[in-house]
């Protein structure tokens, strides 16, 4: 492994990925519409970086007017595609399969979910998936046809929100940076919450991670993974 895993990295140094579009109760809002899109679908490596929040320089994203109505306590899915022009959902129009890590989905509430840059506090986790011995979280995308799952909490109160759907690959996480974080945010309307239950267990963006972090700087080719730490706070539970 230790021979293999540098040509592994070589080959997929330009395989990245992007939360194209938001679906809701089986419908596909499209492209950039409701989810803030770049261009390109390159990571952001840097953690201090505002554009963890919801991507940014170097890969700038568009504006979109949409904010999508999802009741609270329903299944959402991020779906996630190599290219914006990608059509196909094999796991190379996904993401390239040595891009091994966790998913994560966050949410923050906002006044207006349009203009809301996402920068600062208030955002509280909602999803993760890391690495349970044998599958990554983003294997379980890759190979699902790039629908990554997230359940928006039943309790939370209603409102505008930003939804931040994340990958971190972690093939070249031996040094920092070396993590790849890829990340949009959605723009969504939650409604029917109960409001009974507020989350405190909140963070920034930046400042969740850091590049000592367990979860960011690991070498996952070898040793072999035995405990992944998943970066960032608790999954906030009704």
């Amino acid at each position: 492994m230790k021979v293999l895993a540098p040509l592994m990295l070589a080959g997929a140094a330009s395989a990245h990925t992007i939360f194209t579009s938001l679906e809701v109760g089986g419908v596909n809002y499209g492209t950039g519409n409701g989810v803030r899109v770049p261009s390109y679908n390159g990571p952001i490596e840097d953690v201090t970086s505002n554009s963890l929040a919801c991507n940014g320089p170097p890969n700038p994203t568009s504006p979109t007017n949409t904010v999508i109505t999802v009741q609270a306590g329903q299944n959402v899915t991020a779906i996630w595609r190599y290219m914006l022009s990608t059509t196909g959902t094999s796991p190379n129009d996904i993401m390239d399969s040595s891009h091994k890590g966790p998913t994560l989905a966050y949410l923050k509430k906002v006044n207006d979910a349009r203009t809301d840059s996402g920068v600062g506090g208030g955002w509280f986790k909602i999803q993760h998936e890391g690495f349970d011995g044998t599958t990554w979280g983003t294997e379980r995308v890759i190979y699902g046809q790039g629908r990554h799952n997230i359940k928006i909490p039943e309790c939370i109160e209603p409102g505008q929100y930003l939804l931040r759907a994340e990958m971190i690959a972690l093939h070249g996480a031996g040094n920092y940076p070396g993590a790849q974080f890829y990340m949009e945010c959605a723009q969504i309307n939650v409604v029917g919450g109960t409001g009974t239950k507020k989350p405190s267990n909140t963070v920034s963006f930046p400042g969740a991670y850091k590049g000592t972090d367990p979860g960011v700087k690991i070498s996952i080719w070898w040793p072999p993974v035995t405990n992944y730490v998943i970066p960032g706070p608790d999954v906030f539970q009704c």
